[in-house]
């Protein structure tokens, strides 16, 4: 190898050292002798061969870290396997670089530590329903102590809870009484729901009938009112057209001939059915009928009429 060669990767090498290009969304650190001399971003810089050099590279973009399974111990003492993922993003090259040794080994160690701790505070069933509370309070304590690490954790995030088998299966035996449970309600109350329905549709048909009784007595009631009153009416003016035709000429002499007539009709029906019949000693004196007739047809009241009244004495001798 002659004296080009060496001197040609001997400034290749020089090249290399001075000249530094940083990625976007990243940043560099420069140190000179040892001590921290830049923050170099995203671009091209230059350094000083074998007095500079870049001491740390830092990614200033959100990074997923797995969080791997631990146990934890439920308030209930119950254990149980959990894992997550955090979210954690470089806001400090800086402090990132000399305030912690490995921000990510720290960072991932304390949201484990913190997980346990919220963890045993709650029961096993609670684990489950409150996962976001849970993250929430995770985020917040690990972002307070990872503040002064220039580390900012975005989010944490529960993957899997995972408890022992036997306690799979007393979970499952649970939750199969608890849905046998909810059908047997759902059932009852159905049927509940039925029996009111039922009831209450008897009740109603049982007032719609005693309303329907009510009415039709009702109509029932007043139609013999009804009733009551045309024939009492009819009454009345038969009563009333007798009078007016006792009234008249004639009248009175025409009503005892009709009594007398019925009369004698009658008793010619008594006599033609039957046996032996017993009758008043007077019953054949027909002057007497007549007579009693006439008493009775002067009591009919008198209608006032242009007619001329005729003499009831002359009627009853007659």
């Amino acid at each position: 190898m002659d004296f080009f060669t060496i001197l040609f990767i001997v400034l290749l090498i020089v090249i290399a050292k001075t000249i530094v290009i940083v990625p976007e969304k990243y940043a560099y650190v420069q140190e000179r002798f040892g001590k921290k001399k830049a923050i170099l971003e995203s671009g091209f810089h230059f350094l000083i061969p074998f007095i500079d050099r870049i001491a740390y590279k830092h990614s200033l973009k959100e990074v997923a870290y797995d969080v791997p399974p631990q146990e934890c111990i439920t308030k209930d003492n119950v254990p149980v396997s959990v894992d997550g993922i955090l979210y954690v993003k470089v806001i400090d090259p800086e402090k990132a670089s000399y305030e912690i040794n490995d921000y990510l080994l720290a960072t991932t160690q304390l949201a484990k530590t913190t997980l346990r701790a919220e963890i045993g505070k709650l029961n096993l069933d609670d684990t489950f329903a409150e996962r976001d509370e849970i993250n929430s309070k995770v985020i917040a304590q690990i972002d307070h102590a990872t503040d002064p690490w220039g580390i900012k954790v975005t989010r944490y995030e529960i993957k899997n809870i995972t408890p022992p088998p036997q306690v799979l299966q007393a979970m499952e035996l649970q939750m199969k009484a608890e849905r046998d449970k909810r059908a047997e309600i759902t059932t009852s109350e159905g049927e509940r729901a039925a029996r009111i329905n039922r009831s209450v549709g008897e009740r109603q048909e049982a007032i719609n009938i005693s309303e329907g009784e009510k009415q039709k007595r009702i109509n029932e009631a007043e139609g013999k009112a009804k009733e009551i009153e045309l024939i009492a009416t009819a009454t009345a003016n038969g009563l009333k057209a007798i009078s007016q035709a006792i009234a008249k000429k004639g009248g009175r002499e025409a009503v005892d001939l009709q009594v007398a007539q019925a009369y004698l009709e009658n008793l010619g029906k008594v006599l033609h059915t039957s046996k032996s019949t017993i009758l008043p000693p007077n019953v054949a004196n027909i002057a007497a009928v007549f007579e009693g007739v006439s008493k009775v047809t002067q009591n009919f009241p008198h209608v006032t009429t242009n007619q001329p009244q005729t003499n009831p004495t002359k009627g009853e001798k007659k």
